[in-house]
């Protein structure tokens, strides 16, 4: 998906941006203080959107994302008051612009995908030394750490030590992104495992505001950003009952060996993510 993706008209607004999931746009004026951030439908896996797009996921992440800005109200967000226009109602986000970092902040409590990869190969995750004798799956001594880099469009992220974050940002906001992606960390998984749910690992991205306040943007510890597990099942045994999109990956990786376009999802498996996406705000909120 290229930066200038044909993507829906909203009046008052100018498309500027298309992610692989999410299209932002600027005020028509030519103001630059705010943005609506859209959450579309697409679903991506392995740096590819596929198609069919998930029905409603646009809503189940916008709603997410608002529910846990609300839990995490003493942390400054990018939200901002004011009217979401009616041809993306439930599904947009009106936010205030931030200089972004060019961190993904990323905090894995338990080691899983691409940790799990590293771990096998060094005994460590991003230079996160890590206790040997660990299996995919395990929750770890204590949340780590581990910061990507964000590539420009095209090209993938970067898993990096935090000793590259200093490089990039310097030695402040490193220190600062660090604490406070981990102090979220902590916040979150508390309030999940209150409701029966295992936040395994997840990302933030932040930026700094007019007054250079370090502030949350983006989506937050949504099932795309997040790895969520369900508890009981994982007590029992079973690692395998998320609540993302790894009914996804487990298909394609079933069915497609990586080379060239990814092959079109089955409708059963459209559903049953799309169920699972559902299931997780149910048990989070209690909607």
């Amino acid at each position: 998906m290229t930066a200038q993706s044909p993507t829906e008209q909203v009046p008052g607004w100018a498309h500027t941006y298309s992610g692989k999931v999410r299209d932002l746009y600027t005020p028509a004026d030519g103001s630059s203080d705010r943005m609506l951030v859209v959450a579309s439908d697409r679903v991506s896996a392995f740096d590819h959107v596929l198609e069919p797009g998930i029905p409603g996921k646009g809503k189940l992440l916008t709603e997410l994302s608002m529910w846990w800005f609300a839990q995490l109200s003493e942390v400054p967000n990018h939200l901002v008051d004011g009217d979401i226009p009616a041809a993306v109602a439930g599904r947009a986000m009106l936010v205030k612009t931030l200089d972004m970092f060019p961190v993904e902040c990323v905090v894995r409590g338990y080691l899983s995908g691409s940790g799990w990869v590293e771990y096998q190969q060094s005994q460590s995750v991003c230079g996160v030394a890590l206790p040997s004798g660990l299996r995919d799956g395990d929750r770890l001594p204590e949340p780590i750490y581990t910061p990507a880099w964000k590539a420009p469009m095209g090209e993938h992220d970067e898993n990096i030590t935090f000793e590259r974050t200093v490089q990039l940002v310097g030695a402040e906001a490193a220190t600062s992104l660090r604490d406070l992606s981990l102090q979220i960390f902590h916040r979150a998984s508390d309030i999940a495992e209150s409701c029966g749910v295992i936040l395994a690992d997840t990302k933030f991205e932040f930026g700094s505001d007019e007054n250079g306040v370090i502030t949350l943007g983006d989506e937050v510890l949504t099932s795309d950003s997040s790895r969520y597990w369900d508890a009981e099942l994982y007590n029992s045994g079973d690692r395998t009952a998320s609540f993302d999109k790894q009914i996804v990956r487990n298909w394609l990786l079933a069915h497609w060996d990586r080379v060239g376009d990814p092959p079109v999802l089955p409708p059963e498996i459209v559903e049953q993510t799309a169920s699972r996406y559902r299931e997780l705000i149910n048990r989070l909120t209690g909607a």
